[in-house]
């Protein structure tokens, strides 16, 4: 997620009580700590929506073009229907551990968000305030957009997570001119009365910062927004996520916000404070750093993506 231009949501201080991801992880993530132990080992430092970068932050508008440019590794389509003559097989009940489990999954932007400018622009409330619908996102210098990788991630959890039996929703799948606004995206999750809501991004900082970071809510009550009661289960939402992705991608926590915990809380982001369900935001990498790039871009990366991310979710739910 680009952090100038329409949209910019500037970065709120973390909770000083939150100590590193490391002690949070050992309570609570004991599947992912062998993931972290090897690269607190290794020396790695942390240090990245929703990011909490202003003073790095850089914007580049999706290509139009951008989708196919990384397109290889996404899963491909399910198979066509079969003859007339043929008739249809019932569908498998969910089964697995997460079965009567809901997820709602929110692929941040909308690859057609560009085209409608005007519509994006619109201001909605998110509760503390007023700000704009929605945004295009970033992208990879190369032209890669924001809104395809987190579709592209968004239809692998979706696989993942219904092979375990849960009910997966996803606010928008390519199949609307634009958006939805966030606090359309909120109301989804809330409608759904979904056990997890988890936001996909890619952020647009600057070269050389690098790295995943999770985004919490914090507890705000002011207008339509209410975060109190989902604060505690979002956290550890985004805990369980961020220990997961360590130990799945091998991605270290970001090097420019979180103060290398890869957890950032803010105030300012209307899916968040809109939300009645647990949620977070994370922001899988930065699409304007080369190396980062090279990860978000690859098909088997964000495969690893998706799965670290679906683990936490499944461990969320089943903790």
């Amino acid at each position: 997620m680009s952090y100038t231009g329409p949209g910019f949501e500037p970065p709120q201080p973390r909770r000083s009580r939150r100590g590193p991801l490391t002690v949070a992880l050992a309570a609570l993530v004991p599947g992912a700590l062998l993931g972290w132990a090897v690269y607190a080992a290794v020396g790695g430092s942390g240090g990245d929506e929703g990011s909490g970068s202003t003073a790095a932050s850089a914007s580049a508008p999706p290509s139009a073009s951008a989708s196919a440019s990384a397109s290889s590794g996404t899963p491909s389509p399910a198979p066509s229907a079969g003859s007339e003559d043929e008739k249809p097989s019932a569908p498998a009940a969910a089964s697995g551990p997460l079965k009567g489990k809901v997820v709602v999954i929110d692929p941040g932007h909308n690859p057609e968000n560009f085209k409608h400018t005007a519509e994006i622009n619109r201001q909605v409330d998110i509760g503390t305030n007023r700000k704009e619908c929605d945004t295009t996102g970033t992208s990879t210098n190369d032209g890669y957009a924001e809104a395809d990788f987190t579709l592209d991630v968004a239809h692998r959890m979706r696989t993942l997570l219904e092979k375990q039996g849960a009910t997966v929703k996803l606010t928008q799948d390519g199949d609307r001119p634009f958006g939805p606004c966030v606090d359309e995206r909120a109301r989804i999750g809330n409608k759904a009365e979904a056990d997890a809501v988890v936001s996909i991004h890619a952020d647009g900082s600057g070269t050389g910062n690098r790295g995943f970071h999770v985004i919490l809510p914090g507890a705000v009550d002011a207008g339509a927004a209410d975060t109190r009661a989902i604060v505690e289960p979002s956290d550890d939402l985004g805990t369980r996520i961020a220990g997961n992705f360590v130990r799945v991608t091998g991605s270290a926590p970001s090097n420019y916000v979180g103060g290398g915990t890869g957890l950032v809380t803010r105030k300012d982001l209307g899916g968040l404070n809109l939300s009645t369900v647990p949620k977070v935001f994370i922001e899988c990498g930065n699409m304007r750093d080369s190396k980062d790039a090279a990860l978000l871009t690859s098909g088997a990366w964000r495969q690893k993506a998706a799965q670290g991310i679906s683990d936490g979710i499944v461990s969320f739910l089943r903790g």
